[in-house]
């Protein structure tokens, strides 16, 4: 069931069009990385959906709910974290988050409750009596994420959430979102760093000058029959064992290097295995056989191949 879904989007800041005609709908459950080289429209539409500017043309529903006639409605499914935001220095942590909950109508009853959940989720706990101005960088993105998230949404809007963090607060900042997923929200996130993303999305939404050029389901991108395989031998790769696995059934493109050889091969697990088979019952002294599994960064370079070829024809 699709949670969020645009249709025939367009924006322009006059006279350049940002967005294209986006079209795509998002799965509930599902964890998306927007992404695309700068200037491709990501932060425009991060705040189309969320009403924050208002385009040309086009349709965005939220949960159902059609985002330019009933926002309020809307916005009460969504939490958004910009790329730069502001706080209130001189509040403490707690009084940010309490503020924000008012202005989300949170209900009083409960309320210190849900503050203290989300400080804990977020691992500001320890911080809740400190001045929000008193932060560091990453303690900063970790109370925005909080303030995202206070009134419980369905959905978690996130642009560049990791910018600025130390690698300590990237790991923590992937497994947030890993928890949030397995409770069943739906979370976009606008990220350069492909690695990182890899760790929790389950789709990834590529745009470029303005269009959406693939919308990827990586569990079907894994599921192509197409793998490149490492294979590391107890001794050098000589022109005999090459030419034993050049020969069999779907090996393509066989290098090797010293004592290890790559191939790209055609077939699924079984065929793998299969290969494997061969390799040993020829005498070929394997030390390693991985299959590499496909990359979000795999997909997105295959994509940024493709255009490429499509631009130069």
């Amino acid at each position: 069931m699709s949670i969020i879904s645009v249709q025939g989007l367009n924006f322009e800041y006059p006279p350049h069009q940002v967005l294209k005609n986006i079209n795509f709908e998002l799965a509930e459950g599902s964890v998306t990385a927007l992404v695309g080289p700068n200037g491709a429209g990501k932060t425009t539409l991060l705040r189309c959906l969320t009403n924050l500017e208002t385009p040309l043309s086009g349709h965005i529903k939220i949960d159902g709910i059609n985002i330019h006639r009933d926002p309020r409605m809307a916005h009460r499914k969504m939490g958004y974290l910009s790329d730069f935001f502001g706080l209130y220095n001189d509040l403490t942590v707690r009084q940010c988050l309490t503020y924000m909950a008012w202005c989300q109508k949170v209900p009083e009853a409960g309320l210190n409750e849900r503050i203290d959940a989300v400080a804990e989720d977020v691992e500001i706990t320890a911080y809740l009596d400190k001045k929000a101005g008193s932060l560091s960088r990453g303690y900063r993105q970790r109370l925005g994420v909080g303030l995202a998230m206070i009134h419980e949404p369905k959905i978690l809007l996130l642009d560049e959430p990791a910018s600025g963090l130390d690698p300590e607060a990237r790991v923590h900042l992937s497994a947030f979102i890993v928890r949030l997923q397995q409770r069943g929200m739906t979370i976009m996130v606008s990220s350069h760093i492909l690695a990182e993303l890899e760790d929790y999305c389950t789709d990834m939404l590529v745009i470029r000058d303005g269009e959406i050029r693939s919308h990827v389901t990586l569990d079907q991108h894994r599921a192509v029959e197409e793998t490149t395989i490492e294979i590391t031998l107890t001794e050098p790769v000589g022109d005999a064992y090459m030419h034993l696995m050049s020969g069999y059934e779907g090996v393509l493109n066989v290098q090797k290097n010293g004592a290890s050889a790559t191939c790209n091969f055609t077939g699924d697990a079984a065929a793998q295995t299969a290969f494997l088979k061969y390799m040993i019952e020829k005498g070929i002294p394997v030390l390693r056989f991985i299959p590499m599994q496909k990359t979000l960064k795999s997909a997105y370079m295959d994509l940024a191949h493709t255009v490429k070829e499509e631009q130069s024809a």
